[in-house]
């Protein structure tokens, strides 16, 4: 039985995109995601200054709201950019150093939103469910056959701020509505650390965390 303060942390490089606020910020105490040399110069940095990055945690998102009869173009955009290219940046800078280490550990940060579609939540949820395909053809990947781990977390409702940063009038009443019952980021970091502090044959390949009184 392994020991329960075993500590498979000690000594790793960790790169955790979107520390500013929410989720992140629990998890690290950072780069515009949405360009592909900024996320390879801090890779770069990280390297440089710390050694070969052990861990990517890939925490960026950006959760707008609105009807898809608002036709918030703009918003859409902002979502791809960030929740899209911004995880496939990251994950393109860290990947040829891991493979050719035959170790490492990629972690996305999904949704709830990436199992079910909310309300108003259509171009959003669709970035999630990107997410989880991405997560698994990683997996089958690089995960069989170079032996990086590959893992993934779908929070719920996290109390982050997100609702009040929605500018989409109807959106923002959906997200504040929806953010009632929210629980702390901490708790999703717990979940970070426990996902990362695992040996090298163990991959724990999905958690959902969501308040308890959610409802999906």
């Amino acid at each position: 039985m392994a020991d329960s303060h075993d500590n498979h942390l000690q000594g790793r490089v960790s790169v955790i995109t979107g520390a500013s606020s929410g989720i992140g910020a629990a998890t690290a105490r950072i780069t515009d995601v949405t360009r592909l040399d900024d996320v390879e110069g801090l890779m770069d940095f990280a390297a440089s200054e710390y050694g070969p990055i052990d861990h990517l945690v890939n925490n960026a998102g950006l959760m707008l709201f609105s009807k898809w009869s608002d036709r918030a173009v703009d918003d859409w955009d902002k979502m791809i950019d960030t929740n899209l290219r911004g995880y496939l940046h990251a994950i393109s800078a860290v990947l040829s150093g891991m493979i050719a280490r035959r170790s490492g550990h990629i972690l996305n940060l999904s949704s709830v939103a990436g199992i079910r579609v909310g309300e108003a939540s259509g171009v959003y949820s669709a970035t999630k469910f990107f997410i989880r395909g991405i997560t698994d053809s990683l997996r089958q990947e690089v995960g069989i056959t170079h032996g990086i781990q590959v893992s993934m977390i779908s929070p719920g409702v996290i109390d982050t701020g997100w609702a009040d940063k929605i500018s989409n009038i109807e959106g923002k009443q959906i997200a504040q509505d929806l953010n009632e019952g929210a629980i702390h980021p901490d708790r999703v970091a717990d979940a970070v650390v426990y996902t990362l502090n695992q040996p090298a044959n163990v991959t724990v390949n999905d958690i959902v965390i969501h308040p308890t009184r959610q409802d999906w």
